[in-house]
This record gives C-alpha cells, sequence and structure tokens, in this order.
C-alpha cells in the first residue's frame, strides 16, 4: 500500500522553470499555464498530442519543440480551440499537435516562458519495453520471501464480518492443517496473499510473455513462474481443495486479535512477532479455503486459476512437456469444479468480499475453457474441441447477461474473446458452437468503443472512468483490448490505444505518470509498507490513479505507528488540478488513489507487452 519519502519538484510536477537560452527566437508570448507530455515518450509514425493547460483562454499562440541542446527543431500553433475547461483555475486546454515530430532523441516544448517536461521519441519495442520492465520489476518487490511459518499453516473456517472487513467472531475456528503456502506475491502494499488476484497476475504476465515471444526479458516468464509456483501451493490436487487467501485484513470488533492493516512493519519482523493480539496478523497467518474440500468451487475463481495453469502449459509445452502435463491435470482438474449450476452470491474471491467485489464469472470460465484448449493443442492432446464449445457457451451467457466492463482484474472478457478466436481455428471451428468469431470480434469493437467514445468527449481524451476506483487498470486494460482487437479485425483504434498511454503517462492534468519510475514526475508516496520504511523506488508500481474527492472529504486519517510521513511537509502539490470531479493524491495515507497492487499492474504488463511490437 505505501512508498518512500521524496519531496516533489515543482518544476516537474508543473512546467514552471526558466526555458533554456535559445538564440534566434522570438520573444515568447505572455501566457500561464502548464504543458502536459506523454513523459515516457511518443513512437515515430503515431499521432502525438500534448496539451496546455491554460490560466485564461488565450488565442494566437504558437510552441517549439527544443532537443536537448536547446535548439529548435519544429515549431507550429497551438490549437486554436480548447478542449474545454479543467477547472476554474485552468478553464482551457489547447492540444499541442507534435506528430511531425519522428526523430529520436529527448525534447521539451516550449510555449512562450512555459518549457514542458521533457520527453523522448523512441520505437515502440523501447517505450513500451520499458514499461514491461519496470512491471515486472514491482512484481519481483511482491514476492513473499519473509514468512517462512507459512510453510506450516493452519487453515480456519471463514469469519463472519460485522462491517467492512472487520470480524465479528471472537475468535477464528481451526478446521485444518498444517498446509504448504509460503511464497509467492504480496496482493498489495499490505502482506495479503490471495489466489483470485495471484492469477489475474500470473495470466497477464504469461499472456505477456506469449505475446512477446522471443523478445520477452527473460525476468518475464521468470516471475510468472513464482506465481505458477504459488498456486500449485493453492490448489490441493489429492482433497480437491483450493486456498482463498493468507492473512486478515483487519482484527475482530472485541479487539482481541489484529489484522495485517492493523500494523505497519516490515514483512521479516512478522515471524519473530510474540505479541499474542497479532498472532494472526503476523507470526501465524491464517488460511482460508475457496470452498470446502472436494466441494463445487465459484466459477470465477475456478475458470480463472484454470486458465492460468493452462498459460503456464502453453509456455511449458515445448522445453517442459512433463510439467506442462501437469499443469494442464491442474488446470482441468480445477474447471471441473467449477460450480456454474448454482454459483455463490455474492462470487468468491477474497475475505471480506469487499475488497474486491465480482459480478461476472462467465468470462474467467471462457478464459479457463480456452487456455485448456489451447494447451492441448500446443501438447498435441485430444479434447481441445471439447473445451472450445464449453468457452463458446460461457461467451454466450456472458453477452446474454454480463457485458458492461472491459479488461481489468473484474472482467478477463476481452483476451478470452481474442484467444477463443485462435482456439477456434486451430480446432477446425468445431460445430454447433454458441457464436462464432464475428459476434466475439464485436464484443472486443464495443469494449474498445466504451472507450472511444468517452475518449472523444474528455479533456485529455481519457477512456477510464477516473472518477471511480482503478482508473489506471482500467485505463491499461483498454490499451491491452486494442492491441487484441487489432490483432482480429482493424487498427481502427490505434490512435485511441495512444492516447490512453499518453493519459497514463504524464498526459494528463496532474503532469504525473501512474506508474512510478517512469517518466520524471510519478507518484513517491505510494502506500505501501516496504518501500514507505526502507525508502527504496517502487519502480515499475502502478497506483490505483485519481479519484472522486468524496473519499478524500474526512482528509487522509492518522498515520499508523512507524510510518513514515510522507511527503514529509504534509504538501498536497497536486491539489490545485482537482477537477471534473476527480482528485489525486500521492501520499502514503492515500489509499484511494495511491496504493499499487498486482492487478494493477499486470494489466500494464499485458497492455505494454501487446502494443510492443506494433
Amino acid at each position: 500500500m505505501f512508498k518512500l519519502v521524496m519531496s516533489l519538484v515543482l518544476v516537474a510536477l508543473t512546467g514552471f522553470a526558466a526555458p533554456p537560452a535559445v538564440s534566434g527566437l522570438a520573444a515568447p508570448t505572455a501566457v500561464s499555464g502548464v504543458i502536459r507530455v506523454d513523459q515516457a515518450g511518443y513512437v515515430p509514425g503515431e499521432s502525438k498530442q500534448a496539451y496546455l493547460m491554460a490560466t485564461a483562454p488565450a488565442t494566437g499562440l504558437r510552441f517549439t519543440v527544443l532537443d536537448a541542446k536547446g535548439r529548435p527543431v519544429l515549431s507550429g500553433d497551438v490549437a486554436a480551440k480548447s478542449r474545454g475547461s479543467w477547472n476554474a483555475a485552468y478553464p482551457a486546454v489547447y492540444p499541442i499537435d507534435l506528430s511531425r515530430l519522428d526523430r529520436p532523441g529527448t525534447y521539451r516544448i516550449r510555449v512562450g516562458g512555459l518549457v514542458s517536461p521533457g520527453f523522448p521519441v523512441r520505437s515502440a519495442t523501447d517505450l513500451y519495453g520499458e514499461v514491461v520492465r519496470d512491471g515486472v520489476t514491482f512484481f519481483r518487490t511482491q514476492r513473499d520471501t519473509a514468512h517462512r511459518n507459512d510453510k506450516s499453516a493452519t487453515v480456519y473456517a471463514t469469519p463472519h464480518f460485522a462491517e467492512e472487513d472487520v470480524i465479528a467472531d471472537a475468535d477464528l475456528k481451526r478446521i485444518g492443517g498444517p498446509v504448504d503456502v509460503a511464497g509467492g506475491w504480496y496482493d498489495a502494499g499490505d502482506y495479503l496473499k490471495m489466489t483470485h488476484t495471484t492469477a489475474y497476475g500470473a495470466i497477464t504476465l504469461l499472456a505477456a510473455a506469449r505475446a512477446m515471444g522471443p523478445s520477452a526479458p527473460a525476468a518475464l516468464d521468470d516471475e510468472a513462474r513464482q506465481g505458477i509456483a504459488w498456486l500449485d501451493k493453492a490448489w490441493d490436487q489429492r482433497t480437491r481443495t483450493l486456498r482463498l487467501q493468507v492473512g486478515i485484513g483487519s482484527g475482530n470488533q472485541a479487539g482481541t486479535f489484529t489484522g495485517d492493516h492493523d500494523l505497519w512493519r516490515l514483512p521479516a519482523a512478522d515471524d519473530r512477532n510474540a505479541d499474542h493480539a497479532d498472532r494472526y496478523a503476523a507470526a501465524h497467518r491464517p488460511v482460508f479455503d475457496a470452498a470446502a474440500p472436494g466441494k463445487p468451487i465459484s466459477p470465477n475463481l475456478a475458470g480463472r486459476v484454470a486458465a492460468a495453469f493452462a498459460l503456464a502449459a502453453q509456455q511449458d509445452a515445448i522445453r517442459y512437456p512433463t510439467r506442462a502435463r501437469a499443469e494442464v491435470r491442474a488446470a482441468t482438474s480445477l474447471y471441473a469444479r467449477a460450480d456454474v449450476k448454482s454459483p455463490p452470491k455474492p462470487l468468491v474471491t477474497a475475505l471480506p468480499n469487499e475488497f474486491y467485489p465480482e459480478d461476472t464469472w462467465h468470462d474467467d470460465m471462457e478464459l479457463g475453457a480456452t487456455e485448456i484448449a489451447l494447451a492441448l493443442s500446443r501438447l498435441g492432446l485430444p479434447g481441445g474441441r471439447a473445451y472450445v464449445r464449453d468457452a463458446a457457451g460461457y461467451a454466450h451467457g456472458y453477452l446474454a447477461e454480463e457485458t458492461g466492463d472491459t479488461f481489468n482484474l473484474y472482467d478477463v472478457s476481452a483476451l478470452a474473446h481474442a484467444d477463443l478466436i485462435t482456439a477456434i481455428r486451430q480446432t477446425g471451428g468445431p460445430a454447433g458452437l454458441a457464436l462464432g468469431r464475428d459476434r466475439l470480434i464485436a464484443d472486443l469493437r464495443r469494449q474498445v468503443r466504451t472507450g472511444a467514445d468517452r475518449a472523444a468527449k474528455d479533456v485529455f481524451h481519457a477512456g477510464g472512468v477516473y472518477t471511480d476506483f482503478d482508473v489506471d487498470s482500467h485505463t491499461f486494460g483498454l490499451i491491452a483490448t486494442e492491441a487484441l482487437y487489432r490483432a482480429v479485425a482493424d487498427d481502427s483504434y490505434a490512435g485511441f490505444a495512444t492516447q490512453q498511454r499518453d493519459w497514463l503517462l504524464g498526459a494528463n492534468a496532474w503532469g504525473s505518470s501512474f506508474m512510478v519510475g517512469v517518466g520524471s514526475t510519478f507518484p513517491r508516496c505510494p502506500q505501501h509498507q516496504i518501500a514507505n520504511l526502507t525508502g527504496r523506488p517502487l519502480t515499475g508500481a502502478v497506483v490505483n490513479g485519481p479519484n472522486d474527492p468524496s473519499l478524500f472529504a474526512d482528509g487522509l486519517g492518522d498515520y499508523l505507528d512507524d510510518m513514515v510521513k510522507c511527503p514529509a511537509a504534509g504538501q498536497d502539490p497536486f491539489a490545485a488540478f482537482t477537477g471534473h470531479g476527480s482528485r489525486f493524491v500521492d501520499d502514503v495515507r492515500a489509499w484511494q488513489t495511491d496504493e499499487p497492487a498486482l492487478d494493477m499492474t499486470g494489466s500494464a504488463i499485458l497492455g505494454a507487452a501487446l502494443q510492443a511490437g506494433r
């Protein structure tokens, strides 16, 4: 949940800085405001856009692009028409078209006395490759190497919750164990480990490695293996039991035991914590099951974890066929346990369910069946056609009952649709499918168009909903979906995908990249315990992003014991850019906007990997 102590640099944040000396240029036109750019850069040949946020309407403005030595290399007119007002302080936002800037290099934009942050022009491989590599670095930071007591953990019955994540029971009820759930990834800035989000992380990493092929960094496949190894512990093939979660968020209502979120510490201290009240939070973290041993499993979980195993089998099929066959067995066994006849309400995701409430499951089962079919084909094993028929049936169910979201933790249908098209082709298009290629493409188009229609009306061309949670994950998901659509249809939304990357990485009202380490301005104080306490950069972490200001109505709250104050002076340099019902706060206490997580970063890795070879 949080990050290191660093003061935000006002120059990098706002763009207010003395421009480099440039001889031969006319005196700058008076203009007040800030310039927003994609700080990760732009790709030769693509449509490139920056934005001038002006403190007052202006006309007749010119821009000049300066190279790394301050020499002018391009000039032109700032758009005469504003895209609209952002807030009272910035009533006009003018696009700046940089599409003619194709020569690789590092540049800044000058408008009057304003100068933008620096940005490169570089290849898609380099730009998106950085996002992939940095995202993998975050996953590596999330590895749980500290909780050795997890090797012999106790299984407890699902507790009752009084409100939010507060447990009503006087104590937890032991029902099994010991079980080995050591390793894996921490879910977010806390130390909880969840099968639901781990499976999504593994899926995005494995699908990214598949998309990049030989150009994929070795660390990408290695990190995906970390997730699969832990899922292999979470799934007990012998008893047909799926572990749901390790750890609890908060303690109980009576105050007789604490939870993970009640403590602020480094994970290495947990095994040595002898405080009886902290027994479940630290030294003896509880394990909870998704369902009783051998009983049907919530179909969203069964389908999703099955998909992760099947994707691993596809990757292993050539070099490690024995391991791949074991992964297929795990996938098919889990898939068969899915409770598709009477799915639980609510669907099982985490404890409490409010951490990750999910409404859809047909998409997870579609993905599970599709990836199993592709894995069987890759291994030269029979049975793929039956899974393709199943997948088409679940896709039909999704279209009939559950459409509405775009690719993210809560909806994996875009990846499922694209891969099902491949599976149909590989199996020769089995007869009697509930739907075919055309309807799958149409739904991919619907998902992309949902974001594109939003972006067309937005001041900064944002396709995500930045007044709600997870906008960054959703927006990276839109980038992924556009690439999936382009691979099976056309490139009519390629410009939209570029706009979404721009928005995520600096060309937004706040002038911040929402991925730590990418660009010059990014979250310095994420809600993440390890980063906050060690001061180490949380490279690659994608935070939640802007959110509804009402979530901050009661302030940011108190600092937890041992929490390092960040920013040190309690400043909010982004406050001036609150607008359109959205606020971004870079503060260690601001979980609403500043908490990174596996799913957000996984969406970024997959989106970047799919775009890297364009």
